[in-house]
């Protein structure tokens, strides 16, 4: 079973109807006992990093989540759930994150691109995962975001975009991935990378 962390925010429905189109049923939950329970564990994520920790932290999520991911349990993190991992943003004032990887989240420079960064773009591969069996190097997934990881371990960065600055788009290491753009809108490509998580945590 894969638990989708329910903190009152994020693309619930459409990450649990992402899992279900490659033929994975996953529990939307906010219990903490059924993240321990579960085999993988999915956080998604949309709004500010601010709200976010707040909520996490205010209905006991924060704790289960860091305590899976030290236990080796299988984890993805989605957007938000990607910059969450981190030790520290920048927006709206400095916020402290899980602190599972060292780094900080950053904003897009000013400068002739809009912010957010809205829509299609390419990812390049700088270290091969398991999420991405069967998927090419610069193929196209789709983003919503104005701010991006700065990782201090440049090791755990599994793919790159260009967005008037050279981001990371796609973090791995061990049992723990997690990526910037939105699989579960990404359509075929995508869903894959939801398939190839989930063959993963059944291999596990």
């Amino acid at each position: 079973m894969i638990a989708i962390v329910d903190y009152g925010m994020g693309n619930l429905r459409s990450v649990s109807k992402g899992f279900l189109k490659v033929g994975v049923k996953a529990l939307v939950t906010n219990q903490s006992r059924d993240i321990d329970d579960a085999d993988g564990v999915v956080l998604p994520g949309v709004g500010a990093f601010r709200d976010c920790m707040a909520n996490l932290e205010g209905l006991s999520l924060a704790e289960p989540v860091i305590r899976n991911i030290e236990k080796g349990k299988p984890f993805l993190g989605i957007c938000l759930g990607l910059q969450l991992l981190f030790t520290e943003s920048e927006e709206f004032g400095r916020c402290r994150g899980l602190n599972v990887f060292n780094g900080r989240v950053v904003r897009f420079p000013v400068n002739e691109l809009k912010v957010p960064h809205m829509g299609w773009n390419r990812i390049t591969v700088k270290k091969h995962t398991p999420l991405f069996d069967d998927i090419e190097d610069e193929q196209y997934f789709y983003f919503v975001h104005s701010f991006y990881v700065a990782p201090q371990d440049e090791s755990i960065v599994a793919a790159t975009s260009q967005y008037g600055v050279e981001f990371t788009s796609m973090v791995a290491k061990d049992n723990v991935f997690a990526m910037q753009f939105h699989p579960e809108k990404s359509q075929r490509l995508g869903l894959k990378i939801l398939k190839n998580f989930a063959d993963f945590v059944m291999k596990d």
